[in-house]
């Protein structure tokens, strides 16, 4: 089941994504592959900081809780992806936040800068539907998982101050 508002045990995955039509693919692929999540999105850089210093609109963590996965496109508006994610690793309370780059460039390049940068890994998405739905399955078994999200990175980052 796919939350976007109040969902306390669920795991959080922030999409940092500005296509509204790849919003809608995410969405749609967590919901065809069953995935129990409080999906949370912010369609530019400088919202995903917002987001996740819990500034502005964000203070309130019931509505707004710290996610324990960034979804994180690299073209984004004003402050790309590479600056967000260079800002999520100067943080020490965000540390343990993983970080999945999702977009569609396929450059070693840019590959190698967010790995260099610190990302968790880099997945082009992927061109048709099935594929991306079985896409979205593999980051949320392999990054959120109830095994490994139970005490784990979500309720860690949660616990400390934002």
């Amino acid at each position: 089941m796919l939350i976007e508002s109040t969902a306390v045990l669920l795991p959080v995955i922030l999409l940092v994504e500005d296509n509204p039509d790849d919003v809608a693919l995410v969405r749609a692929a967590f919901l065809r592959t069953h995935l129990d999540c409080n999906l949370q999105i912010a369609s530019t850089g400088e919202q995903a900081l917002l987001y996740l210093s819990g500034e502005g609109k964000y203070a309130l963590r019931t509505l707004y809780p710290v996610p324990a996965l960034v979804l994180l496109d690299l073209k984004l508006p004003g402050m790309d992806g590479f600056e967000v994610l260079s800002w999520i690793r100067r943080h020490p309370q965000l540390s343990r936040l993983h970080v999945v780059v999702l977009t569609s460039s396929g450059q070693i390049r840019d590959a190698n800068q967010a790995y260099q940068l610190g990302a968790n890994s880099f997945l082009v998405k992927p061109a048709d539907f099935e594929n991306f739905a079985e896409v979205s399955r593999a980051i949320y078994d392999h990054w959120l998982s109830p095994d490994k999200a139970a005490g784990g990175p979500n309720q860690r980052l949660a616990d400390r101050p934002g």
